[in-house]
């Protein structure tokens, strides 16, 4: 963009870009206004190619950035043919199983120009390894020094794995193995790539599994004392170059509707990095100091209820990280309209991005300093967020730190808690979500009129083709050489060595994903984090009716001769596992004894659980689209195990015609967000139960 001409930085557009036939890379700069943010929409299904042509769409109309959404079996390690990702592959991302994935994701996409986010944690060190491979291969074609090139790489690896053993679900190897390699990524790059992001820490998916805003901010922060107490430590980073350790650290936020507070704590979260930079780590430069953030507002708060009413919640959301300029975010990614329901189509995504393009280019917005300097209450909600936050970072570090909280269960515990005291404020009507428990009457859409394609599919035929690929790039490639590099990444794991150069050798062998991440799962081994579910209850705030409920379950327990039993489980890969505990803890309170073993089971895993426990009902909750798949495996085993007489339900993002099928299939009960009334889940599910053994059911 320097040597543009003052049109092509007008129209955000690099020079040559469209003559050369490469996809351009559009950066607004008019510096009599605040630059705008880096403009992106999460994207990524099906296949590769797919997911290429989408970005290549995205950029022409003027999104300045790239967000790469992966699928399951890449996030959590797997490749294609592993039991683990049936029904899983393309589903919720794109599946990138070795480098011949990479370089068709990104062809005809320079790399060297684009700034590109990449929402992988576990194995952020493979996907970066492969990002880097590819820009190096796109340096040779066009004659450049791939030295050059990878200096100039821009973006982010999400890489926080912390908030992966809190809410999101898709980590890999325990804390500490983990912690190593984001410390070698983050060593890495600021001496390879200096303008790239090693790590995203992110509180987003904190915020959906129930934080707070001071717990929000709080956590995040033990994320990034964990990660540079580690980097520091480590060794690698000379003292004198410690700031630019810090500078490179960047942040990955949620912004709920209720803008001004979540205003507030941005400008929390700023006041309280500078801080613990300057005085914990000593950097004296304020520019490394800077609190650099990116935003997704928040997808939890979207109901598939009157679903039009997302959109003004998105723009409410993205004010909340916009309208302060000295905490304003770099970069925002919206969902769509329509994402509670299923997948948003293109036309959905630009909706979204046209959002973002009206308020950067057609308001005021970006015309005038901070507007809220001065005011005396938002700095008294800054205040008291940041006293909250101080004092819960201290309970951190008092427990020994992230790790430790981590592992012996306390965050955790602390989320589910706070979620359920909110789910419950929702059902007694304290707070109020338009649409699903106030003002729920409503006209026929006519964005859901009859016949219309609401959401995309996904190519049902993605998982048999990855299957297929995969097993032709295994038989093309030099399998000697690839055994050699494994074995180095091996012998290098059990070492302090950095071990991006080893993933990089690995990467240009031809090694896929899941061969990498087994490699290390052989030296590190696996994990299974804490629930959390076992002392958190929404007793108090769940409303008189679950006194109710509770009778319903001792009497229907009563009749059977015990007490009854409910197993909650999570097939698949999904991690997403917010609403399984919410239900594993609301069952709990009900009276039901609960069978919950956390995320990423098989069929038959929960099949054999489901046996030898003797439940009465199994619930599954699944999030990722692959409910055709695991759902019919589970019931299909239940009767293989001669257990048929067991009901099935489901929970989660099921569109109306999936669940016709999953009901004609021996699923009992469907239930999506819009039931949000957890109790009287329940009251269904005894009814289910009741049912299942021949007894009068309480709703006829």
């Amino acid at each position: 963009m320097r040597n543009g001409t003052r049109a092509d930085r007008v129209t955000g557009q690099y020079a040559g870009s469209e003559r050369s036939g490469r996809c351009p890379m559009p950066y607004p700069s008019d510096r009599e206004r605040d630059r705008p943010w880096v403009m992106r929409t999460y994207a990524g299904h099906s296949s590769a190619a797919a997911s290429n042509a989408l970005y290549r769409r995205n950029l022409a109309k003027g999104q300045t950035g790239l967000s790469v959404a992966f699928d399951l079996p890449t996030q959590t390690g797997y490749d294609p043919d592993d039991e683990l990702a049936r029904g899983e592959v393309g589903k919720v991302g794109v599946p990138v199983s070795h480098l011949g994935d990479m370089r068709a994701l990104f062809a005809e996409i320079p790399l060297a120009e684009a700034n590109t986010s990449m929402t992988i944690n576990a194995p952020a060190m493979w996907l970066l390894a492969l990002y880097i491979t590819v820009a190096q291969e796109q340096a040779a074609e066009q004659g450049q020094d791939w030295h050059d090139v990878v200096a100039r790489l821009s973006g982010t690896t999400q890489n926080d794995i912390i908030k992966e053993y809190l809410s999101r679900g898709t980590y890999v190897f325990p804390p500490g193995p983990s912690l190593r390699l984001i410390t070698d990524m983050v060593a890495w790059t600021v001496a390879n790539v200096p303008r790239w992001n090693p790590i995203n820490i992110c509180s987003y998916h904190l915020q959906e599994a129930g934080a707070t805003p001071v717990q929000e901010v709080a956590y995040a922060l033990c994320t990034a004392i964990a990660v540079l107490d580690a980097v520091r430590d480590s060794g690698q980073v000379p003292a004198e170059k410690f700031g630019d350790v810090v500078g490179r650290m960047s942040f990955f936020v949620n912004a709920g509707v209720r803008f001004v507070e979540e205003l507030c704590k941005m400008r929390a979260f700023t006041e309280l990095w500078d801080e613990i930079t300057r005085d914990r780590y000593g950097v004296a430069d304020p520019k490394q100091r800077r609190f650099r953030y990116g935003v997704q507002v928040n997808s939890l708060g979207l109901t598939e209820a009157q679903p039009e009413n997302n959109v003004q919640r998105i723009v409410l959301e993205m004010l909340g990280v916009s309208l302060s300029r000295t905490a304003r975010a770099r970069a925002i990614q919206l969902p769509a309209w329509n994402e509670a329901l299923g997948l948003p189509r293109p036309w959905d995504q630009q909706w979204a991005l046209r959002m973002q393009q009206v308020l950067a280019y057609e308001t005021d917005l970006l015309e005038y300093e901070d507007i809220f300097d001065g005011s005396h209450v938002v700095k008294s909600k800054v205040d008291e967020i940041v006293a909250g936050a101080k004092a819960e970072i201290q309970r951190v570090q008092d427990l020994g730190g992230t790790v430790a909280a981590v592992d012996s269960g306390y965050m955790k515990t602390r989320l589910v808690a706070s979620l359920a005291e909110r789910r419950g404020r929702i059902e007694a009507g304290e707070e109020i979500v338009v649409g699903v428990n106030r003002f729920d009457t409503t006209e026929p859409s006519p964005l859901q009129a009859e016949g219309a394609e609401v959401i995309h599919q996904s190519d049902l035929t993605a998982e048999r083709q990855a299957v297929e690929a995969i097993t032709a790039w295994r038989a093309r490639r030099d399998q000697s050489e690839v055994d050699k590099t494994l074995d180095v990444l091996r012998d290098t794991a059990k070492t302090a060595t950095n071990l991006m150069d080893a993933t990089l050798d690995c990467a240009r062998a031809g090694v896929t994903t899941g061969e990498w991440a087994g490699a290390l799962r052989e030296v590190f081994g696996e994990y299974r984090a804490p629930t959390g579910v076992a002392e958190a209850s929404a007793g108090g705030a769940a409303g008189a009716g679950l006194a109710e409920v509770r009778e319903l379950v001792r009497a229907t327990g009563a009749e059977l001769g015990q007490r009854l039993r409910m197993l909650v489980g999570k097939p698949g890969l999904d991690g997403h596992s917010n609403g399984a505990e919410q239900i594993a803890v609301r069952a709990r309170d009900s009276g039901f004894e609960v069978v919950y073993q956390g995320i990423r089971l098989t069929p038959e895993q929960i099949v054999a659980a489901a046996v030898q426990e003797g439940v009465h009902v199994v619930g599954l909750s699944i999030l990722s689209g692959s409910h055709l798949e695991v759902v019919p495996a589970v019931v299909a085993g239940l009767r293989a195990a001669g257990a048929a007489d067991i009901p099935v339900v489901v929970g989660g993002i099921v569109p109306p015609a999936d669940a016709a099928i999953l009901l004609d299939r021996g699923v009992a009960r469907v239930f999506t967000p819009k039931d949000y009334e957890m109790t009287q889940i329940m009251r269904e599910i005894v009814d289910v139960v009741r049912s299942a053994n021949g007894m009068a059911t309480t709703q006829g």
